[in-house]
C-alpha cells in the first residue's frame, strides 16, 4: 500500500487533507477546485484506482511503475506526464542519490508519485505555504513548488561537487602523491557528477516543452516564476559542464605530476648511481690482475683514494647545481 498525501483546493485555500481516492471525483465537482495526490512507491492497484478516477493514459502509468525512466514531457489528450529526478550528493560513498518522481498534471488536478522517501514531499508542500497568494493558479502553481524544489535540490549537489574538487584541486599539489584509494573515489565522484549532468539536461528541456505559450500548460501570470526555474536549471546545466571541464584539468594535472614526481626521482637515482660508479670504476681498475707501474705501492692507494674522493665530489656538486639531488 502506497504511503500517501493530499490536498484539496478551493479557489486558492486549502479545505481538505488526505483524502480518499474514490472522493476526488466528488471534490472536483465543485467549482473552483483543485486536487493534489501524492504517492510514495505504489503498487499498480494504487494507481489503477487514480487511472480510472481521472482517465490516466496506460502508457503513463506504466511509465510511472517503471523504473529509470529519464526526465521528460509526454503529451496525452487530456493531461500531461512529467518525469523528473529529485538529487542529492553523498560524498563519503561517493554517491549521486536520486530519487524518480513522475507528475500526471491535469486541468484540475496533480498527481505526484515517488519511487522512495529519498525525496522529503513535505519541503514542496512547505514550497506551496510561503505562497499562498500564488494558489488561485491553480495547478500551474503546484507544478511550479515542485519544480522549484526539484531545481535546487541541483544547486545544492553542484555546491558539494565545487567544495569537494576545490579541495581536490589543492591535494594533488601536495608532497605525497595520491593513492589508488582516493583515485578511486575521484573517479566515483566524477562518475556521480556526470550523471547530475544526464538529469539537468533532459530536465532542461522539459521544461522548456512545458512553458510553451500554444500549449496552455503554464498560467500566464506564473509564466515568470517558470522562466525563473528555467534560468535556474540552465545556470546547473552550466555549473555541472565548467565542473566537468574542471575534472578533467584535475586528472590531466595529476597525471602530469605523477609523471613529474617520476622523472625527480629518476633523476635522483641515476646521480647517485653516477656518484657510486666512480669509485667501482677506479677499484675495478686496480684490481685488475696484471702488473702495472704503482702495483703494492702507497703511492697507487694515495692515488685511488683521491681519484675516488675528488671524483665523487666533483659529480656531487655538479648534480646538487642542476637540482638533480
Amino acid at each position: 500500500m502506497a504511503h500517501t498525501h493530499s490536498r484539496v483546493y478551493r479557489d486558492g485555500v486549502v479545505v481538505e487533507r488526505d483524502i480518499d481516492d474514490d472522493r476526488i471525483s466528488d471534490a472536483l465537482a465543485e467549482p473552483g477546485t483543485i486536487v493534489w495526490v501524492d504517492l510514495c512507491d505504489p503498487t499498480e492497484g494504487d494507481l489503477d484506482k487514480l487511472a480510472f478516477e481521472l482517465g490516466l493514459h496506460e502508457l503513463a502509468v506504466e511509465d510511472a511503475l517503471g523504473d529509470h525512466q529519464r526526465p521528460k514531457l509526454d503529451r496525452y489528450r487530456d493531461h500531461l506526464f512529467l518525469t523528473c529526478h529529485a538529487a542529492a550528493v553523498d560524498t563519503e560513498s561517493a554517491q549521486l542519490q536520486e530519487t524518480e518522481i513522475n507528475a500526471f498534471i491535469g486541468k484540475e488536478w496533480l498527481i505526484t508519485v515517488r519511487k522512495s522517501r529519498g525525496f522529503d514531499i513535505c519541503e514542496v508542500q512547505d514550497r506551496w505555504d510561503r505562497s499562498p497568494d500564488l494558489a488561485v493558479h491553480g495547478v500551474s502553481f503546484l507544478l511550479y513548488g515542485l519544480l522549484d524544489v526539484v531545481v535546487d535540490s541541483y544547486f545544492d549537489a553542484v555546491e558539494v561537487f565545487d567544495d569537494y574538487y576545490d579541495e581536490i584541486s589543492e591535494t594533488i599539489f601536495g608532497d605525497h602523491p595520491i593513492g589508488p584509494e582516493q583515485q578511486l573515489h575521484w573517479f566515483q565522484m566524477r562518475r556521480a557528477l556526470f550523471r547530475l549532468h544526464r538529469l539537468a539536461v533532459p530536465l532542461r528541456e522539459a521544461l522548456s516543452a512545458l512553458m510553451r505559450r500554444e500549449h496552455d500548460a503554464v498560467s500566464e501570470d506564473l509564466y515568470p516564476y517558470f522562466q525563473d526555474v528555467y534560468d535556474h536549471i540552465l545556470r546547473v546545466t552550466e555549473s555541472t559542464d565548467a565542473l566537468r571541464d574542471l575534472v578533467s584539468t584535475i586528472v590531466e594535472t595529476n597525471l602530469s605530476l605523477r609523471d613529474y614526481r617520476q622523472n625527480q626521482v629518476m633523476k635522483k637515482v641515476t646521480s647517485w648511481a653516477a656518484i657510486i660508479a666512480v669509485p667501482t670504476l677506479i677499484t675495478g681498475y686496480y684490481g685488475m690482475n696484471v702488473k702495472y707501474p704503482g702495483l703494492a705501492t702507497r703511492g697507487a692507494w694515495i692515488t685511488s683514494l683521491v681519484l675516488m674522493a675528488g671524483l665523487s665530489i666533483a659529480l656531487y656538486r655538479q648534480f646538487k647545481k642542476r637540482d638533480w639531488l
